[in-house]
């Protein structure tokens, strides 16, 4: 009887750092994901990067425009905006490569419009695939709700 009461406790204590490894809690939000790194991978995009990529966009933009302004479309029309700062405490990684940062952007309305900037690509060479209009002068216009680790749009609350 005390030898199988021995035999218990070995087992037991031999399988408890395995179990308590694997029942971790997953984080309450998603964080940045990071791969094993492969053969002659390149290298990480840093929050540097992204920052700077979003600069690149909106100063290539603006040379390109008669007006030297940022434009977007916002429902039906056509936004001037001028560069307050990149948000670099709201850039993420969204994982398979695509990035995302919020933007104060002034326009000639007088108007704070906060723009939602996403991109892809590798450090310095970062590319703005898609912007929208997220607030005005600070009222959201949409929210940003995470379901199964992956954050998607909804209506403002």
């Amino acid at each position: 009887m005390i030898s199988r009461l021995i035999i218990a406790a070995a087992i037991t204590l031999l399988f408890t750092p395995a179990a308590l490894v694997c029942a971790q809690e997953h984080p309450e939000h998603p964080k940045k994901t990071t791969e094993h790194p492969k053969q002659g991978a390149e290298k990480q995009v840093s929050n540097a990067d992204i920052s700077a990529g979003i600069k690149k966009n909106i100063d290539a933009q603006s040379k390109k425009s008669t007006d030297s302004k940022f434009h977007v479309n916002y429902q039906g029309q056509d936004l001037a905006l001028d560069l307050i700062r990149v948000h670099d405490d709201r850039l993420s990684d969204l994982g398979g490569g695509k990035y995302f940062a919020c933007v104060d952007m002034t326009a000639t309305d007088g108007k704070t419009y906060d723009i939602d900037f996403f991109l892809t690509g590798s450090p310095g060479k970062m590319k703005v695939t898609d912007t929208s209009v997220h607030k005005v002068d600070g009222k959201p216009l949409y929210d940003w709700k995470e379901e199964n680790g992956t954050w998607h749009k909804v209506p403002a609350s």
